[in-house]
């Protein structure tokens, strides 16, 4: 098996300002607060610890029992939640979306990073007790984004009409799902497994929270995961005075509005609205806007006064939903909560958001990039050897890869730059003459250079394409197998699901081998 580690720097996978963040350029050192060191921790601990409620810690267990009373918690899960009342236990969080059966097996990645890191920090901090969190963002509304898996190739999507936030979803419909599911993911004792835990989740379960929140709980839950929903009336209440300045001061467009200005070249992932707060029901997830002197629900009859949505915000915190700029403050104002752990489009739009969370005097968190793997099996490992191929070859676009392998692989050398360099110093010397002559002269010298570089370039193409030709055979292994581990030209996480890997110790190994302080693919090996 290669030994090469390819860094996420290197990898061409990620944007401008997910690497510069991961080589710490000076220039986006003021969008976040601590970098992830195992050492800088120690202040983050120090901060959270000051500025944490313990009452806050009461109302959010309180809410996690209620939340988890329908699921079999593992004994370590059951400890972990009970570990929050002691000022000396934080979170290490990460989010995702309610994916049918995961969605892309990042999902899974991301689950395992969190949790690797928490044994990480409890080894270097044994004072102090780290607990596992997935967010689970019930109160999306993306249905178009969840709605749909892929396995061996072929796309399973549940068609349903959907209104509201996903979480709240009736799992009415996810049969033919299960069907379509069954029917491709094949034989054997791991397919009956998958089916089974598939079948219980989203067909004994009547809406998306309750499904997701037990099979992430029947894949993590030995590992002591915690894991909570947003949409919670308790939650919310203790967040009530953040969404009061959000309606009535709207400080977070100010504070996000001014941060994103100075992204110069950088993607600038989300923008802000003056107010960041939607309404949500069963059915109805709007925009909150204010118009008029009046606050609207967007594309409804719904308005309040002043007076009005105050006291439906006291009434009723539970129908205001904080959208992707004010959700990471709601997390970290109801947890005691140290990093954050996500992918590179997560990592983009929290760049934007560390001026509001100081204006709101709430700790930052540390911002980490989540693990991420190529799994291979052993037969596809041994080709790999045989083909005399790197990972770093196997990073390259399929173009650059053959180029790069034609020319190892030719009996020729396949680089005219000697020829090119030669050439050049003949024409210096023509130069020297025609700087003695005529003007006229010196352009046609130009003009024949150019020529005579061209053709060489020309040649040296064909010169690759023949050679591509001879080594067809070859090359095509090499592409095949490429084709293999990267679908399509992009990760394989990005849109395989689990199930495609899975066996009892898939999920075991993707927690063992991550490491979220260091940027570097990994390999699992099936």
């Amino acid at each position: 098996m290669p030994t090469d580690c390819v860094s996420y720097q290197k990898s061409g996978y990620f944007s401008k300002l997910i690497v510069d963040y991961l080589d710490q350029k000076p220039e986006i050192q003021s969008f976040y607060h601590r970098f992830p060191t195992l050492e800088n921790f120690a202040l983050q601990i120090g901060e959270k610890a000051k500025n944490f409620s313990t009452t806050n810690r009461f109302t959010l267990i309180d809410a996690l029992v209620n939340q988890n009373q329908k699921i079999v918690l593992s004994e370590q899960t059951q400890t972990n939640i009970e570990l929050l009342q002691s000022d000396k236990t934080f979170t290490i969080t990460t989010g995702h979306q309610l994916n049918i059966f995961t969605g892309p097996v990042y999902f899974i990645y991301k689950i395992a990073s969190t949790i690797n890191l928490c044994k990480q920090l409890k080894e270097k901090y044994p004072d102090y007790n780290f607990v596992p969190v997935y967010w689970m963002a019930t109160e999306d509304h993306d249905f178009e984004e969840i709605n749909h898996f892929y396995v061996n190739g072929k796309k399973i999507t549940w068609n349903k009409e959907s209104f509201g936030p996903v979480g709240r979803l009736s799992t009415v419909g996810l049969e033919d799902v299960f069907k379509d599911f069954s029917n491709t993911i094949g034989v054997g004792e791991n397919a009956t497994y998958l089916k089974e835990i598939f079948q219980k989740a989203y067909l004994e379960h009547s809406n998306l929270t309750d499904a997701t929140r037990y099979l992430v709980n029947k894949l993590f839950s030995e590992e002591g995961l915690v894991i909570i929903d947003g949409d919670d009336s308790k939650l919310k209440n203790l967040f009530t005075p953040f969404i009061k300045d959000e309606l009535f001061n709207q400080n977070s467009y100010k504070e996000v509005t001014e941060t994103i200005q100075q992204f110069k070249d950088y993607t600038v992932q989300v923008n802000p609205r003056e107010i960041n707060l939607f309404y949500i029901e069963d059915n109805l997830r709007e925009r909150i806007i204010f118009e008029d002197n009046v606050y609207k629900v967007n594309n409804t009859k719904l308005q309040f006064s002043k007076s009005e949505i105050l006291e439906v915000l006291e009434k009723s915190p539970e129908k205001f939903s904080p959208n992707v700029i004010l959700r990471p403050l709601y997390q970290e104002v109801i947890l005691p909560n140290l990093a954050y752990i996500g992918g590179g489009g997560e990592m983009a739009y929290w760049l934007e958001l560390k001026s509001n969370f100081e204006n709101q005097k709430v700790t930052f968190p540390i911002l980490i990039l989540r693990n991420s793997f190529v799994v291979a099996t052993e037969k596809q490992l041994k080709k790999i050897d045989a083909l005399g191929l790197t990972w770093s070859d196997l990073f390259l676009s399929n173009l650059e890869l053959i180029n790069r392998k034609t020319k190892e692989l030719s009996n020729h050398t396949i680089d005219f730059t000697k020829q090119r360099e030669f050439l050049q110093k003949q024409f210096s010397e023509l130069y020297k003459i025609a700087e003695q002559t005529d003007k006229s002269f010196v352009g046609a010298v130009i003009a024949q250079e150019k020529k005579q570089l061209k053709g060489l370039e020309n040649l040296e193409k064909r010169l690759l394409k023949a050679e591509k030709r001879v080594l067809a055979e070859q090359l095509n292994r090499i592409s095949d197998i490429q084709n293999q581990l990267f679908t399509k030209g992009s990760l394989q996480e990005r849109k395989n699901n689990f199930s495609e890997f899975y066996s009892k110790n898939f999920i075991n190994k993707a927690i063992l081998l991550s490491n979220p302080l260091k940027s570097e693919f990994r390999i699992i090996e099936i």
